[in-house]
């Protein structure tokens, strides 16, 4: 076979094609980059895409945040923490000099009247604030010239609500009056669909749409396959039926245990899941036999491994995982199932990325 560019490679195995090996991708945080840039490994700015020749680039989030002008109030800080009021009405906490997900201390939105009052009347019109042109003008154009694989990335229904209203207000706000989550999907889908037209229409398509969406913990999902089919799954088909109806591919992610909602997700039209999570249940072999002749897999190589640098225990996860998937025709992209946290040597995301497209090179 004949070797192919970054953006052959990556379409192919997303669209589940023969390849000259598996693509990689994966993404470390604001930590992990300092520690390395700080050892010498990476140079200060340098492109982390191009530094380990990875196949997929990405921009285009959103910027939707419900009021814009609000900015960010500061409610309490302390050496280690700080509590912030932003435009959603939300207060949250933050850890200090550390990347993660903060503590959700309170909502302003807590039922349909404030959803009306506080939020909706905010995502009605276009803003052309909320559209990042010129990051993605520039990140497209690099791709290009690259010839890597560029992608539109954006959080999804689930990710917005639940930062106006919390994850256990969204929760009961489905069981109590599933009309004003409908109300609020129906309004995100608007928005995102409304801003993302302008954007590819004055910037030019991407090679796929990647949408966010945690909607698992370890073991189960937040919602059952019922409240998803009446609630969500409407939504989501609207989003993933414009990313088709422009030609293009979908990349659906979410961190936890999804398996119950894969069905409909798969009806809904993703093409490719990301990030399977193992510790959270999520088995991609086992994903691969049951759903690999309809979705394509990005993912799910236990990233305790890595956080370990324990190299034995990477081995063991690249060789169970991608030959079971190349060797029977299914599509895969290699990466961990979650990002990269500084705990992790850059030896040992080099030592990933190596062995693993070493094991996901089709043996003639």
């Amino acid at each position: 076979m004949l070797t192919m560019t970054k953006k052959e490679r990556f379409a192919n195995a997303l669209l589940r094609k023969p390849v000259d090996r598996v693509p990689a991708f994966d993404w470390s945080w604001d930590d992990t980059i300092a520690r390395w840039t700080e050892q010498g490994h990476l140079q200060p700015g340098e492109d982390y895409t191009e530094h380990f020749q990875l196949e997929q680039r990405a921009h285009g989030w959103l910027e939707l945040v419900a009021d814009l002008d609000f900015g960010t109030v500061i409610l309490e800080e302390t050496e280690e923490t700080i509590l912030k009021l932003d435009g959603n009405g939300a207060s949250l906490r933050w850890m200090k000099g550390r990347s993660g997900t903060p503590e959700h201390v309170g909502f302003s939105v807590t039922d349909r009247a404030s959803w009306e009052e506080k939020v909706k009347p905010f995502l009605l019109d276009v803003d052309r604030r909320r559209i990042p042109f010129e990051g993605y003008r520039a990140e497209r154009k690099k791709a290009t010239e690259l010839e890597e694989f560029f992608t539109c990335d954006c959080m999804a229904l689930f990710e917005h609500m639940h930062r106006i209203a919390g994850i256990e207000g969204l929760l009961i706000g489905m069981m109590d009056d599933p009309e004003w989550v409908r109300d609020m999907v129906k309004t995100y889908t608007d928005v995102i669909i409304n801003h993302w037209e302008v954007l590819l229409a004055e910037e030019g398509l991407p090679d796929a749409i990647f949408y966010y969406e945690d909607m698992g913990f370890k073991g189960r999902p937040f919602l059952s396959p019922d409240m998803y089919r009446e609630i969500m799954k409407p939504g989501h088909k609207r989003l993933f039926d414009f990313a088709h109806s422009k030609g293009l591919p979908v990349l659906f992610h979410s961190c936890g245990y999804i398996k119950p909602l894969l069905p409909d997700l798969i009806d809904a039209g993703i093409d490719c899941l990301q990030a399977i999570e193992y510790k959270a249940g999520m088995d991609i072999v086992e994903l691969f036999y049951e759903f690999g002749d309809k979705i394509s897999f990005f993912g799910g190589i236990d990233a305790r491994a890595l956080t370990g640098n324990d190299r034995d225990w990477i081995e063991r996860e690249l060789q169970a995982k991608i030959p079971p998937i190349i060797k029977n025709g299914g599509g895969y992209i290699l990466r961990t199932d979650h990002s990269i946290p500084p705990q992790v040597d850059y030896e040992t995301l080099k030592f990933f990325f190596e062995r693993g497209r070493e094991i996901g090179t089709p043996k003639n």
